[in-house]
């Protein structure tokens, strides 16, 4: 099944009232990562700043964010407050509206169809009554990943628990994965399966063994022993499961630390901000992210992703096709209401929503296709 494509529409600024707006103001910071008053605080939109040489678009967008020029050129930087720097200057503005040199183009995927403040991907009201078109996401999954882009995953323990384990190593075999990301948890319990074939103590066929409590604790510790996954794929401690997967076909992964955390692996990143730092190292090249039974990760996540696949051709951006998948709407609204308005959401079990998108994913592969020279644009 084929879907009308999502069209950006630049915006017009050689006409009224964009062509009359003035040059956007800068103030210095004015101290290592306090900002100066009236800063312009970033959307996940498409967003433009006016120079003397005309409007630019910021690299690296994200939202909550500030806006500095970087170098004598027009080199416009989104950045964490947290690495501004005293003398840097960053844009000021109150308005979105151009009126202040900067301007959030929110219509830019809608053709005027509705208000800047409803900007919508594939309708994302959510519901679990609502019936999801897995042919659609099929197709965009698969069209992501014949131009060439990255496919961004996130995902839970309950992917584990939930038997969705091979599917998710399929995606990773199949080429249809660029990074992952997640917790502690999810590779613990990946690794648990793959060396004692259980997670959390519990068979494949959720009954309890003798000693199970502990066999996750055990997993940890061999996996410290080897002194990372990767050595102990190599070591063949480890001879199947996500983690394994990801290794063998060179996925990068990043494993955020939190305070629950037990053990933890020993490629698992602690500090707080250094887990944000290399997670962002992947959010900002991603074409295309689907979250699976996470919460806080999902919202993290989200919180760093833009609404759009950048790119210095106006007329190739496009939305970036964000998936949430949880078994209830609290998460997807969560989600949403903290801004990542363009999430999709697919309320069900990880196990289901696995099983049955690579059903369609496997389909999609084997329909026959007209092949393009050019990347289209959704």
């Amino acid at each position: 099944m084929s879907r009308p494509r999502f069209q950006y529409r630049p915006p017009n600024f050689d006409a009224p009232p964009l062509a009359g707006m003035p040059e956007a103001r800068f103030a210095p910071a004015p101290a290592d990562g306090v900002l100066p008053d009236g800063f312009f605080s970033t959307t996940n939109l498409p967003t433009y700043v006016r120079l003397p040489h005309g409007w630019r678009r910021p690299r690296l967008p994200r939202m909550d964010c500030v806006i500095v020029h970087q170098g004598a050129q027009d080199d416009l930087v989104v950045t964490e407050p947290r690495r501004v720097r005293a003398g840097e200057r960053l844009v000021v503005a109150a308005t979105e509206d151009g009126s202040e040199g900067v301007f959030v183009h929110a219509e830019g995927f809608l053709g005027g169809r509705h208000s800047a403040n409803e900007f919508r991907f594939m309708q994302t009201e959510v519901s679990r009554e609502r019936p999801v078109d897995y042919s659609v996401l099929a197709q965009l999954l698969g069209e992501e990943k014949e131009r060439g882009g990255n496919v961004l995953w996130v995902i839970g323990p309950a992917l584990v628990h939930a038997r969705a384990r091979e599917d998710m190593i399929w995606f990773i075999e199949n080429g249809f994965v660029g990074a992952l990301l997640g917790g502690n948890a999810v590779a613990v319990h990946d690794l648990e399966a793959a060396i004692f074939g259980t997670t959390l103590g519990m068979s494949s066929s959720g009954e309890g063994v003798e000693g199970g409590h502990a066999l996750h604790m055990r997993a940890i510790n061999a996996i410290r022993r080897a002194g990372s996954i990767e050595a102990a794929v190599r070591q063949k401690i480890v001879t199947g499961g996500i983690m394994h997967a990801l290794v063998t076909h060179g996925i990068p992964y990043v494993l955020a630390g939190s305070i629950r955390d037990d053990g933890p692996l020993p490629d698992v990143i602690p500090d707080t901000l250094q887990a944000q730092d290399a997670m962002r190292a992947y959010t900002a090249t991603a074409t295309f992210a689907v979250f699976v039974a996470t919460a806080l990760h999902a919202i993290a996540v989200g919180n760093m992703l833009p609404a759009f696949v950048d790119s210095s051709v106006p007329e190739d951006v496009r939305p970036l096709t964000t998936v949430c998948v949880d078994q209830t709407e609290f998460v997807v609204n969560k989600l949403r209401d903290r801004g990542t308005h363009q999430a999709y959401g697919v309320v069900t079990n990880a196990q289901d929503f696995m099983h049955v998108l690579r059903f369609y994913v496997e389909r999609w592969q084997q329909a026959p296709r007209v092949p393009t020279s050019a990347p289209a644009s959704r």
